[in-house]
């Protein structure tokens, strides 16, 4: 690495930083182009294009980590690519390939390796693909044409000063239905989010934990998201639901809590007024791997878990081996890590 850049690398947060190049690649008449890398970090639309009208957009989160000996890897980026074929093929736009979506975010992390965070710091390069319908018409129907583009950022670690649980409160609010998106990862999910959200903030709650709509006796996700617990029998258990989106970070520790912990997992309907069977309890998602759940309000009564003030120790475990494997500390299962160089 040439190229020097003036961060703060011990203290990174969430927000914005351009990069130098980001992927971009366009689709019309039935294929898409080779692609490009560009310093522009702006994209350039038409003012009818689909995805500003009636959201015909999708997106993947990922990152890529710095080990000790100074390699850099992704973390399971072909499930991220599947998933966002899902997504597509969801809204009606073309698919990548997964070979193509893998390399696209290679070269992402190649180009910008400056901002890379360096290994011991907590932090990583976050990689965000994103597919819009473009193209002006403002019929609704797919676009006529489409980009795809993969951006990434310097981020730091989600957790300032080490894990520490937060509490959450029931929303009122449907996240998503059966048959509707909430199985992809598509903007409007997100958008719809953004009022239980600032509920449960104002409230001095972390964010809020959805319903199944039909019935909301069952939890879904937990602001965005998903849900585990740990039994007090030692079991792994996450909930089941056609209307989930399906977290590779969950898939990943329901995998290293039955291969690793030696614990009986599951799948499974988890009902709001039966959260006395569990002695801990987590959200999982990329951004902060594991964020775990003091306790949560229901019916005015703040049920919690294992403590409001220190982790489990099952999480604290699950946690620690998916770090270590992102970082290279330890080997991950077969096709997790995807070298860089």
């Amino acid at each position: 690495m040439t190229k020097k850049i003036n961060i703060d690398w011990e203290n990174l947060g969430f927000d914005y930083i351009k990069t130098d190049l980001r992927y971009l690649s366009y689709w019309k008449d039935g294929r898409w182009d080779d692609g490009h890398l560009t310093e522009d970090n702006t994209l350039h639309l038409g003012e009818a294009s689909p995805c500003l009208h009636y959201g015909q957009e999708c997106f993947e989160g990922l990152k890529a980590y710095r080990t000790k000996n100074g390699e850099i890897q992704l973390f399971r980026v072909d499930q991220n690519a599947k998933r966002f074929q899902d997504s597509c093929r969801r809204l009606l736009m073309p698919e990548i390939p997964v070979g193509s979506f893998i390399q696209a975010c290679i070269d992402v992390v190649k180009a910008n390796e400056a901002y890379l965070p360096p290994y011991g710091s907590g932090g990583s390069l976050y990689i965000r693909p994103i597919m819009l319908g473009i193209g002006n018409s403002i019929a609704v129907k797919p676009a006529s044409e489409y980009l795809f583009t993969v951006f990434c950022m310097p981020v730091g670690a989600y957790f300032k000063g080490g894990m520490t649980p937060v509490n959450f409160m029931i929303s009122d609010y449907d996240r998503a239905a059966c048959n509707g998106t909430g199985q992809q990862k598509v903007g409007g999910n997100y958008a719809a989010s953004l009022i239980a959200h600032d509920i449960a903030a104002k409230k001095g709650f972390a964010d809020c934990v959805y319903l199944d709509p039909t019935t909301h006796t069952k939890i879904e996700e937990v602001g965005a998201a998903n849900f585990f617990g740990i039994t007090k029998d030692n079991r792994f258990i996450t909930p089941i639901s056609c209307s989930i989106l399906p977290s590779i970070t969950k898939y990943s520790l329901l995998y290293l809590a039955e291969n690793v912990l030696g614990m009986d997992v599951s799948e499974e309907d988890v009902y709001i007024d039966e959260l006395d069977m569990f002695s801990e309890a987590g959200a999982c998602g990329t951004a902060a791997v594991i964020t775990p759940i003091g306790g949560i309000e229901y019916h005015n009564r703040l049920h919690v878990f294992y403590s409001e003030t220190e982790v489990g120790p099952v999480t604290r475990k699950l946690y620690d081996t998916l770090i270590a494997i992102q970082l290279g500390d330890i080997e991950g299962p077969e096709g997790w890590i995807t070298k860089v160089k």
